[in-house]
């Protein structure tokens, strides 16, 4: 089977992370750390005791996301991240504890540093959009 880069086109990165296992693993590693690491834990306390369905939803949107299959929007329509994220108080120390949480996992999941920034970059517009305080 001819890859995406043979073929002349450019890999999405869902293709380059390695679909929905390195996504998966990406978005484990993101909550594993906000688990256990102390400078998250404001962050931290925005979500439930129990991870899991957190886990999820962020795997099933980055997925969509990152130019793969749109899990999240086939179990729950469009994700609205703005109007979901309301109830919940993110300034800029949440914002910033995201983006740090997030930088960590992608380099410590070894993501292509190129790819890395790319994913970052992208990743504060978000995160800086969903700011509400």
């Amino acid at each position: 089977m001819e890859t995406p880069e043979a073929a002349g086109l450019a890999a999405t990165p869902f293709e380059r992370l390695g679909g929905e296992p390195g996504v998966r693993a990406l978005v484990d590693r993101f909550y594993d750390l906000m688990d256990l690491e102390p400078h998250y834990a404001g962050l931290r306390a925005l979500h439930p005791t129990d991870l899991s369905g957190s886990r999820d939803k962020l795997h099933w949107f980055l997925c969509g996301w990152l130019g793969g299959p749109d899990l999240y929007i086939e179990r729950f329509g469009h994700p609205r991240l703005r109007a979901r994220h309301m109830p919940y108080r993110i300034g800029i120390a949440e914002r910033d504890q995201w983006m740090a949480c997030m930088i960590q996992a992608l380099h410590e999941n070894e993501v292509d540093e190129s790819l890395a920034q790319r994913l970052a970059d992208a990743f504060f517009g978000t995160a800086d959009w969903m700011r509400n305080r």
